[in-house]
């Protein structure tokens, strides 16, 4: 039995190290400490939160852009309602879309796009409702 646990035990998925490195803790204005998934390959910002199951209180998308421009998003795919934050170049939050529904069309084309009348560099995607329980507005300093 001993055995079968142990060769069980050395089959198990290691953690890969390198989930630490595609995550970064970020300070919001009230101090609340979040850690964000990095995404900034085209692949990666494209498909965001598409298919995920959720994001943890604590957890968040920090999608990083090359440079700064309108970047407009949608909720095609995505299963639960989002918080997604627009910072431009010094960090500071320009524009929200608070509690941002999934859009539940087949086709995405009929799908809303949210946001994208600023420019902007960065856009942090939460878990809906969490701006406004942190204090979230616009013209505060997002620390990363």
């Amino acid at each position: 039995m001993f055995l079968a646990a142990l060769l069980l035990t050395g089959c198990q998925a290691k953690p890969d190290p390198n989930d630490d490195l595609r995550l970064r803790t970020l300070t919001l204005p009230n101090g609340q400490q979040i850690r964000a998934e990095i995404l900034i390959r085209p692949e990666e910002v494209m498909r965001g939160m598409m298919f995920r199951p959720g994001l943890a209180e604590n957890r968040g998308l920090l999608f990083i852009h090359r440079r700064p421009g309108t970047y407009s998003y949608w909720m095609h795919n995505v299963k639960v309602p989002l918080d997604i934050i627009w910072m431009d170049k010094d960090r500071i939050v320009v524009e929200m879309s608070l509690n941002t529904p999934p859009c539940r069309e087949q086709d995405p084309i009929k799908c809303p796009q949210y946001g994208g009348k600023e420019d902007s560099r960065f856009v942090l995607e939460l878990a809906g409702g969490l701006a406004a329980k942190y204090g979230l507005a616009v013209g505060q300093k997002i620390e990363f």
